[in-house]
């Protein structure tokens, strides 16, 4: 229970520094965000207009610093994030909204497959290593150094264009309407299946490294050789012996991986014209879009948090010596 009420605390104060900074950085940087929204309707609003527009954006001069700071909490708890000036007068909320399934279904999936692939293969290649299995290490670790865009594209020219077995672009087949009818389900499949194995592709060679690595330390220890000694099988040995202790720095990895997931893999939706979150926030820090920015950082950095929180308790599950040091 200590270990949880000092985790909890923790968790606490950082989200409460990073909401504070979130709210104190887009004011402290150069220009305004209110003006470079007026110079894209010069001459069709009034000063009156004007005047509304700061108070929309909690950019008010007659409010002070400090009632602008309790007001953006208050506007946290009812989910209020402003207005959007990329997408005006639309709600923050609301583009969140509709572009973080995507992100979540796309880069959520491929994170699960390539943690799971490269884990397991992780596991193979440091039990039998010397054997075939070490063959994947430097295939997966070629591909991981090509620059992303370059697999994203590559996949675009063999698989799109020559092949034309998926499509290039986009998040499903505008001729379709959006409901969960099987055709259009299919067609948003079909559209994540090349920016998916991109994903995938670039990002297992480090799950394999990383387990690989822990099980070859690990295999050496006495309690593996107490293990074998005992006659369990070997697949006993190795999944619940030597794995069950080498996935721990994994699991870190993983529920990390999973936090920032929400951020979306900017490279991918814009390789492909993903309409995912990571895509909304390029085109807000383009346009300086403070608003959006903030909603997107703030949602960011909540699934950041809750993702280490997750990490702990399950590290703290599997390894008890973590709850009685914390």
């Amino acid at each position: 229970m200590r270990f949880l009420l000092r985790r909890a605390g923790f968790y606490l104060l950082t989200a409460w520094a990073a909401i504070t900074l979130n709210f104190f950085i887009p004011r402290m940087l150069p220009g305004d965000p209110v003006q470079s929204l007026l110079n894209r309707y010069q001459g069709q609003l009034t000063s009156e207009a004007t005047r509304s527009l700061y108070v929309l954006f909690g950019l008010d001069e007659q409010t002070s610093l400090w009632q602008q700071y309790l007001e953006y909490w208050g506007n946290i708890f009812t989910g209020d994030f402003g207005l959007s000036f990329t997408f005006f007068p639309t709600p923050v909320s609301e583009i969140v909204a509709q572009s973080l399934p995507w992100t979540l279904g796309l880069v959520g999936v491929s994170t699960v497959i390539s943690f799971a692939l490269g884990t397991l293969a992780g596991v193979i290649a440091g039990w039998r290593r010397g054997s075939w299995a070490d063959t994947l290490l430097p295939v997966t670790n070629f591909f991981s150094a090509i620059p992303y865009f370059w697999i994203g594209l590559i996949a675009i020219a063999v698989f799109a264009e020559a092949w034309q077995l998926f499509p290039a672009s986009g998040g499903w087949d505008t001729a379709l309407v959006p409901s969960f009818s099987g055709e259009f389900i299919g067609s948003l499949i079909t559209h994540s299946v090349l920016p998916g194995l991109t994903i995938v592709i670039s990002s297992v060679a480090g799950w394999i490294l990383s387990m690989r690595n822990m099980m070859v330390t690990v295999s050496s220890e006495d309690f593996v050789t107490v293990a074998h000694a005992k006659g369990l099988k070997e697949r006993t040995v190795m999944f619940g012996y030597a794995a069950r202790n080498a996935v721990l720095p994994n699991v870190s990895g993983f529920a990390l991986s999973l936090g920032f997931i929400v951020s979306g893999t900017l490279l991918t939706e814009m390789v492909f014209s993903y309409p995912g979150i990571g895509y909304i926030l390029f085109k807000a820090v383009d346009a300086k879009d403070y608003p959006l920015m903030q909603g997107v950082f703030l949602i960011i950095t909540m699934s950041v948090l809750v993702a280490n929180m997750l990490a702990d308790l399950i590290y703290a599950f599997l390894d008890p010596r973590t709850r009685r040091e914390g």
